[in-house]
């Protein structure tokens, strides 16, 4: 698998969130990943971030926080400069998809673990 550099926005120390999975698969894939949430932790040897971290280089960034928290992070995703956001199943949000789209990053409504499992990533 190419390297692509993944934010993974909304990850969460508790094992039970899918963020946390992705976090674990993105890792187990030698994909490099950020991991950026509300409250410090850890998901494996990757150390959640607060904040708005700078990050370089970011490929994707897969969202993990519905739509009514998602302004929240507009600002921090485009100054990542991604070249794609995936909205995973429970986020998807047309206005914030259309804004991106005006901003030339590519959108996916899918699960990026299914999209892992599958090698469509």
């Amino acid at each position: 698998m190419t390297e692509k550099k993944t934010v993974v926005i909304g990850a969460s120390p508790n094992p039970s969130r899918y963020a946390y999975h992705a976090v674990e698969r993105l890792t187990e894939k030698n994909v490099p990943v950020v991991a950026v949430g509300l409250r410090k932790g850890n998901i494996g040897p990757v150390e959640i971030q607060e904040g708005f971290p700078p990050v370089e280089d970011v490929d994707t960034v897969t969202l993990y926080v519905g739509p009514k928290n998602q302004d929240y992070w507009v600002d921090y995703i485009l100054s990542l400069n991604p070249k794609r956001v995936i909205f995973n199943p429970g986020t998807e949000n047309r206005e914030f998809q259309n804004y991106l789209q005006a901003n030339d990053i590519q959108t996916e409504f899918a699960c990026t673990l299914v999209l892992l499992s599958v090698g469509n990533y």
